[in-house]
């Protein structure tokens, strides 16, 4: 479990999709949050008003370490979201299936996104150590593959299909 940090920044993949999972996350504790109001009106002695805006307010929680992900302190701002879901089940038992199930995706994504942005890391560093000299722009009409002139051929020629160049 190499890739799970609770304090620092992720890679670009990483942070996408752990604010994924923080906005899904935080649309389920809004309705979650729905519930337990609706409980506590059934129950004389918890107030709907207390359930619902603390509910609200753990969802907005949610929203806003989606969008500080970037930033060192995001990730542990994210861990408590996730602390904070598990322990909504107080109120709302089945809350605990929606916080280890949202938890379980916290994790992976934390796990698998390092992983790839390694990958891809690596990619652009062998990318870029095999090619240094090539400084052309996808745009730069001298280019075959992008460009209408120069020595590429036409674009009706099948063997100039950039489809083609994929492997090279």
């Amino acid at each position: 479990m190499r890739g799970i940090v609770f304090y620092g920044t992720t890679g670009k993949f990483t942070w996408r999709m752990l604010a994924t999972v923080l906005g899904g996350e935080a649309l389920c504790i809004a309705l979650g949050a729905l519930v337990a109001r609706g409980l506590a009106a059934t129950d004389a002695t918890a107030s709907p008003t207390a359930y619902l805006v603390v509910g609200i307010g753990l969802a907005g929680l949610a929203v806003v370490a989606a969008g500080t992900l970037r930033r060192p302190w995001g990730i542990t701002l994210g861990w408590l979201v996730q602390a904070l879901t598990l322990l909504s089940a107080l109120v709302v038992p089945l809350m605990l299936v929606v916080g280890i199930f949202f938890l379980t995706m916290w994790v992976t994504c934390l796990v698998q996104g390092a992983r790839i942005d390694a990958e891809v890391r690596q990619r652009e560093a062998e990318a870029q150590a095999s090619d240094p000299g090539d400084l052309r722009t996808p745009a730069d009409p001298a280019d075959p593959v992008s460009g209408s002139s120069g020595a590429g051929g036409s674009a009706d020629d099948p063997a100039d299909d950039p489809a083609d160049r994929v492997g090279e």
